[in-house]
């Protein structure tokens, strides 16, 4: 009987344990990992390096909206993960999937429509509420940017997202273990690609993906 682990990361118990039912409704047997904030969920997933998912809340403690997707994205590229917000547009659904979340479950599911989803990404297939329509990103400003942060390394990518915390270069050489001119480098790097002149401005750009979840 197939076993698959999954990590569920929500700040929010109740909504934790919706998840957590619809998981243990599925067919053979689920080990649950529960995360409630944004490092617990990082630890989560360098812990269990064969998990099979990750649900993530978008709005967790410790990360701003999109930032913790592509952290993670970056770090633990094998990893699916599948978006939960209350925030559904089709704006926020379609971002976070260019973002390279593998699904987005909206709030408002039922537990039959959670589950269903989860099951479509473990077969390998993206998962989206049923209201969805796909369509181009509305904001040019916003494509280009997504079209940049696409061509970051995946340590660039980290690199950027610990920018946005306000980590300094010290800090993030500390975090990643490396020295504080690697880190430099890829400051430059990002900078350019980014097509920005300072690490305040990358900061601007990265909270502009952010926009629609508060809008």
């Amino acid at each position: 009987m197939q076993e698959h682990t999954i990590i569920i990361a929500d700040d929010h118990p109740l909504f934790r344990d919706a998840l957590r039912q619809a998981v243990i409704g599925m067919e053979g047997r689920q080990s649950i990992v529960e995360a409630g904030d944004f490092a617990a969920a990082r630890r989560a997933a360098g812990a269990h390096a064969d998990a099979d998912l990750m649900l993530l809340d978008l709005a967790m403690p410790g990360v701003s909206g999109f930032s913790g997707l592509m952290a993670l994205r970056s770090e633990f590229a094998s990893l699916p993960i599948v978006i939960v917000s209350a925030t559904d547009d089709a704006t926020t659904i379609r971002r976070a999937l260019e973002l390279g979340a593998s699904g987005f479950i909206s709030k408002s599911s039922g537990i039959d429509d959670i589950r269903r989803s989860i099951q479509t990404v473990l077969a390998g297939d993206i998962a989206t509420p049923g209201s969805y329509r796909d369509g181009q990103e509305q904001d040019p400003d916003v494509a280009d940017l997504i079209h940049r942060l696409h061509t970051l390394t995946p340590q660039q990518s980290r690199v950027l997202t610990m920018l946005g915390e306000g980590l300094l270069n010290k800090q993030i050489a500390y975090e990643l273990g490396v020295s504080e001119a690697t880190i430099k480098a890829h400051v430059s790097a990002i900078l350019l690609k980014l097509d920005v002149d300072s690490r305040t401005q990358a900061v601007i750009q990265l909270g502009k993906i952010n926009m629609a979840m508060v809008a």
